[in-house]
């Protein structure tokens, strides 16, 4: 790692010792290893928090725990003490505070589900998960609330790589909940001099927000790809941002939320930074990849693939205009050429600006 990585790692531990020990017995669950789910770890652990990470996969598990790092999604980052990955799901949620889920939306429902009889009463959940549930299009507190029955939900979302996150890069967060006092919980637990939380009531404008923008991504990564520049991005992440605010409005999302971090704050840094996974994949799709040689070339899982299909379906069962995402579905899911969808946004008719 370059040296002004690792001076910046020792000006952060420095900072977090500083600051006041949370308390001893608080421990929290994180649900999902991958690269989100470590940073999300890595932060609370620094926060002085008793930290379980837990995959789902036993050999990944217990090559964290030999080597004391995330060799495949963040190398070089060292687990601080406090971080312990775990295999056995009981022993992970045992005695805990919160349990913080940050798996795929496709695994989403089956891991509350799974979670469900296990948890005390009293404890919170959040999830930093973007996207619809899969084939419902539902609203994933919308199924975390179906199954779980407890007020204590909230979603975690906002302009976040995980690199940056693990490696302390000053970072800006909104944790939306129908409970006030749980929001401002789990956004006590995340808070740190370098990693601010903040609280908002919209937990259906901050979910749309932070699943939309990934379809947007794409778009931005095939114009971006095919060499079209600068202008045509900055119109895909304005016309997008109106896709997004409509969509959200239309399921009772505040108009705010959409000017927010969790809105255009998320969308701008997924339209324009090579981190997002979504963009690579538009941008492999502006090449001629096909979908499973781009996500083999990206080695993670992209979110922004099955939520196009979501958003797309949802749009069309609420009566929304949204032709930038339906051009990204086609591309998707009925092999229109990419070069075409973007001829295709270009030829609609002349209208206002809304």
């Amino acid at each position: 790692m370059p040296s002004t990585s690792r001076n910046r790692r020792k000006k952060w531990r420095k900072t977090t010792v500083a600051r006041p020990i949370k308390p001893s017995d608080t421990s929290i669950a994180v649900l999902g290893a991958g690269s989100w789910g470590t940073a999300l770890a890595i932060l609370l652990s620094h926060n002085q928090y008793d930290v379980r990470l837990w995959g789902h996969l036993p050999e990944e598990i217990e090559r964290l725990q030999q080597d004391r790092q995330n060799h495949q999604f963040l190398p070089d980052i060292p687990f601080p003490e406090s971080l312990r990955p775990e295999t056995d799901l009981d022993k992970t949620l045992s005695g805990v505070s919160e349990v913080l889920v940050a798996v795929p939306s496709h695994a989403f429902s089956s891991v509350v589900q799974t979670i469900a009889p296990l948890l005390a009463p009293g404890v919170g959940v959040s999830w930093a998960t973007k996207g619809f549930e899969p084939g419902t299009q539902r609203l994933l507190s919308d199924v975390a609330s179906d199954i779980l029955q407890r007020p204590e939900l909230a979603v975690i979302s906002g302009p976040t790589f995980a690199g940056e996150v693990a490696r302390g890069l000053p970072t800006a967060v909104t944790v939306a909940s129908e409970s006030s006092a749980h929001a401002e919980r789990v956004a006590a637990y995340l808070h740190a001099s370098w990693f601010r939380a903040y609280t908002s009531h919209d937990i259906t404008g901050v979910q749309v927000g932070g699943a939309s923008k990934n379809v947007l991504a794409i778009a931005a990564g095939i114009a971006d790809g095919l060499g079209f520049g600068a202008n045509t991005r900055a119109a895909l992440i304005t016309r997008g941002l109106a896709e997004v605010m409509r969509l959200g409005q239309s399921l009772g999302g505040k108009t705010e939320t959409f000017m927010g971090l969790a809105g255009l704050g998320d969308l701008v840094l997924t339209c324009t930074d090579n981190q997002s996974r979504n963009r690579r994949m538009g941008l492999a799709l502006a090449r001629g990849l096909t979908i499973a040689q781009a996500k083999e070339e990206i080695g993670q899982e992209v979110e922004g693939v099955q939520t196009a299909s979501e958003v797309y379906q949802l749009a069309h069962k609420m009566g929304v205009e949204m032709p930038i995402s339906e051009q990204v579905y086609k591309v998707l899911y009925e092999g229109l050429p990419p070069k075409e969808a973007v001829h295709s946004l270009l030829d609609r008719r002349q209208r206002a600006e809304d």
